[in-house]
């Protein structure tokens, strides 16, 4: 009997043993459940939000659609250098403009000289009239000196010191013309 009685102890032991170990995992598994059942609640709370707060899908690709490409951000140009370039153009595009001005007023002017100066000449269609009457004109003066020329010689000089007539150069083409003196 006492080694039934030792068996027994030894198996109560073993029992009491298996008990402390069975209550110690299902106190685990007690705090485990609570822990998760902590867990499924706050994954519900979120589950909620998420439904009250939820990107739509629609909206979730518009939103990717508009979301800048970094490669076509980095093709872009800073505002202040946008900036800064756009004023250096508009300096060289006013700079070039008052150039175009000056020669503009340039241009003006010469024309305007030039108009004058073609005001002033005569055209070929009046160089044939004028000089038809320069011609009528120099034989008219010829004509006057011939007449003259007896009353001259009444003088009875054998020769004179000055040349009576200075040399005569065509109107038109400005060659020397020999004329002779009468008498």
């Amino acid at each position: 009997d006492e080694e039934l009685l030792k068996r027994i102890q030894a198996t109560v032991a073993q029992v009491q043993g298996d008990y402390k170990k069975l209550s110690s995992v299902t106190g685990n598994l007690l705090d485990d459940r609570r822990q998760k059942q902590k867990d499924i609640e706050a994954l519900y709370q979120s589950l909620e939000r998420l439904e009250k707060e939820k990107a739509d899908r629609e909206d979730l690709l518009l939103g990717i659609d508009v979301k800048a490409d970094k490669t076509a951000l980095a093709g872009k140009v800073s505002r202040t250098q946008f900036e800064a370039c756009v004023e250096r153009l508009n300096e060289m595009i006013q700079e070039t403009l008052s150039r175009v001005t000056g020669q503009e007023r340039g241009w003006h002017q010469v024309q305007q000289q030039l108009s004058e100066e073609m005001d002033s000449k005569l055209d070929r269609l009046e160089l044939g009239p004028f000089r038809r009457q320069l011609e009528e004109h120099w034989k008219s003066i010829l004509e006057q000196l011939k007449e003259k020329a007896p009353t001259m010689e009444a003088d009875d000089a054998a020769g004179i010191k000055k040349q009576l007539l200075a040399h005569f150069h065509c109107m038109s083409c400005d060659r020397p013309l020999s004329v002779l003196v009468p008498g």
